[in-house]
């Protein structure tokens, strides 16, 4: 990321939020969805009644802490699929591609967009929840094992790493799609997988703690700087222009068919 301008990446994020105010699904999807996904976990943990043992307090606590996590992962991905093919439907796309700002400038610039509200959002909700918890649920066992250390450590660590996989995936998919529904579809499913990961701390499949947090946070971070190399080389600027990709052009070796100009095309 050596040589990138900070400036312009911070333009390119304030154009993407612009974008993102005037789209109605987008704002819907961030401000309606997560407490979507908020009302049924609350029910469950705030009803156990006093006498169910800790072992099922954690394991119900366990199901609202995955669910809990599916914001961060599937907002931003339905968001970021929209980034290329949405500003290509509406003609925006071209004019940006076409300024002296870098694709890796363009890249952190459209991913900051539905990132920090995303893990903001995600912040919030689990703040809300615990507070909640402390002043309704029935069960006194509840907000002490939600507001356990680990939980929180684990909900700091993963969801702004679920998040960058889910976005890394959905500019991916935006980048290669023509429909910006079919681009939505795809980006939430591709969104899923790094769930599995939680989700075996989640239901106590591998016990949580302070080093299974980092753990687990550490393999996703491996995992999200690999896909994010793999959407760098799928953001060809030419191909989203032309819709073709760049054409390259070498000197004609012997027993090579010359073309106009004495070079040999070659599409890459």
């Amino acid at each position: 990321m050596i040589g990138l301008d900070g400036r312009r990446v911070a333009a390119v994020a304030r154009k993407e939020i612009r974008e993102y105010r005037r789209t109605p699904f987008i704002v819907g999807a961030m401000l309606v969805l997560p407490f979507v996904f908020l009302i049924n976990p609350a029910i469950v943990i705030f009803l156990l009644s006093a006498a169910i043992k800790p072992a099922v307090v954690a394991r119900e606590v366990g199901s609202t802490f995955l669910v809990l996590l599916i914001v961060p992962a599937v907002i931003p991905a339905s968001i970021a699929a929209y980034s290329v093919v949405g500003e290509r439907d509406q003609g925006t796309l071209e004019p940006l591609l076409t300024t002296p700002v870098r694709r890796g400038e363009i890249l952190i610039g459209k991913a900051l967009a539905p990132l920090i509200p995303s893990v903001g959002i995600a912040y919030l909700l689990f703040a809300l929840v615990v507070i909640l918890a402390h002043f309704f649920a029935k069960n006194p066992a509840v907000a002490p094992t939600l507001s356990d250390g680990s939980h929180i450590l684990a909900q700091a660590l993963f969801a702004p790493l679920l998040a960058v996989w889910s976005i890394g995936v959905g500019t991916a998919i935006s980048a290669r799609s023509s429909d910006v529904r079919v681009a939505q579809q795809l980006g939430t499913l591709a969104s899923l997988p790094p769930l599995a990961v939680t989700a075996l701390v989640s239901f106590q499949v591998v016990p949580l703690g302070v080093w299974t947090a980092v753990g687990f946070g550490l393999g996703l971070l491996v995992i999200d700087i690999a896909m994010w190399r793999v959407v760098a080389a799928l953001f060809d600027r030419e191909r989203l222009i032309t819709g073709s990709r760049a054409v390259r052009t070498t000197r004609v070796g012997p027993g090579d068919s010359v073309g106009p100009g004495g070079v040999r095309r070659i599409r890459a």
